[in-house]
């Protein structure tokens, strides 16, 4: 089983509440149907997926049920402040101009 927390979807904004997820690892790749050309799995244990509100209560469920996982941490973009009035400063590499 893994562990982690799922990056922020590119349509969602601000800092939104994301549950840890815990899925089975893949135990065989992905397969193209020859009719339909839809990509599928063999095994029916991807289609389990369980969320928890943290990480400790995730870890706890797998100890409590032995099973077998990895805690993949989440790597948090470092956020740097910004500010619209800097658009316009004057030592602003854009702004200056040789003379």
């Amino acid at each position: 089983m893994r562990i982690y927390r799922p990056a922020k979807p590119p349509t969602q904004s601000g800092r939104g509440a994301r549950d840890w997820v815990m899925e089975p690892e893949p135990a065989h790749r992905q397969q193209l149907d020859p009719l339909m050309g839809w990509a599928g799995y063999g095994d029916v244990e991807r289609q389990v997926t369980l969320r928890f509100p943290s990480r400790d209560a995730a870890v706890r469920y797998a100890e409590q049920h032995n099973l077998a996982y990895t805690v993949i941490e989440e790597q948090r973009p470092a956020w740097k402040p910004k500010s619209y009035a800097s658009n316009f400063a004057f030592n602003r590499p854009l702004n200056v101009y040789p003379h």
